[in-house]
């Protein structure tokens, strides 16, 4: 009997192996297969979230050297890329679990709305990277007067 879990893995897996051979979103083939859960969601994961003036991302990226990190934002696409290193480990170790991934990494966000990006600030810290980018003024809401007649 199997469970839908093994269905929701085999499912999972023939994404990523359509993804592997469509080159995914400019991934390098074969990335998301030595990095565990990167191929189901991206990676790094981000939150995006805005209020009346700025968007934000925050992005997780726990064990990343931030002089490492690179962002950049053109239009309405931010960029984050850097790399990961493995973990120093003793020669002769038995693994009984190793989900924590290392190597390089890519991640390209489409904005929901136009930024100035010679204003884009970021902060590193804790394993988190918090970037705030302030909304152009034409994606920022503007109040019209009506008239009565």
């Amino acid at each position: 009997m199997f469970s839908k879990d093994l269905f929701r893995e085999m499912e999972l897996l023939r994404r990523e192996i359509d993804d592997v051979f469509r080159g995914s979103a400019g991934r390098r083939m074969f990335d998301s297969v030595f990095m565990p859960g990167i191929g189901q969601r991206g990676y790094p994961l981000i939150n995006l979230h805005n209020d009346e003036d700025n968007l934000y991302v925050e992005t997780l990226l726990p064990g990343v050297d931030p002089s490492e990190l690179e962002m950049t934002v053109q239009q309405n696409t931010l960029t984050i890329s850097g790399e990961r290193h493995k973990a120093e480990t003793p020669e002769k170790v038995v693994w009984h679990r190793r989900e924590r991934g290392a190597g390089k990494f890519l991640r390209t966000v489409e904005l929901p709305l136009d930024v100035k990006t010679d204003e884009v600030r970021a902060e590193y810290k804790d394993g988190l990277l918090r970037v705030t980018l302030p909304k152009a003024e034409a994606a920022k809401p503007t109040r019209v007067a009506i008239e009565a007649s």
